[in-house]
């Protein structure tokens, strides 16, 4: 009889593993989400785990706000930037 519970539960631990993932799971899938496509199953799981997580909710918008923002940045390299007078700017700026 307790071999048959300890069956049950490893078993009830591998589905709750499946379906119920970590906040560190989810934010790795929200980053994976960006640039490639997810599987049905990491689609599923964090669906789920989005319904019970405002936290990762949140950081899923504030991560497609940060990404849709940077997508709009224009990078224009200058050659006549002064290097030197930049850094020395920028401790002037900490020092303050």
């Amino acid at each position: 009889m307790k071999k048959i519970g300890l069956k049950i539960s490893r078993i009830v631990k591998r589905i709750m593993n499946i379906l119920f993932l970590s906040c560190l799971r989810a934010t790795e899938l929200i980053e994976k989400k960006l640039h490639f496509k997810l599987s049905l199953t990491e689609r599923s799981q964090l669906k789920m785990h989005k319904m019970m997580c405002d936290a990762c909710r949140r950081y899923e918008k504030q991560n497609l706000f940060i990404e849709n923002n940077l997508k709009h940045q224009h990078y224009i390299p200058r050659k006549d930037l002064d290097v030197e007078q930049l850094k020395k700017l920028i401790n002037e700026k900490l020092v303050k």
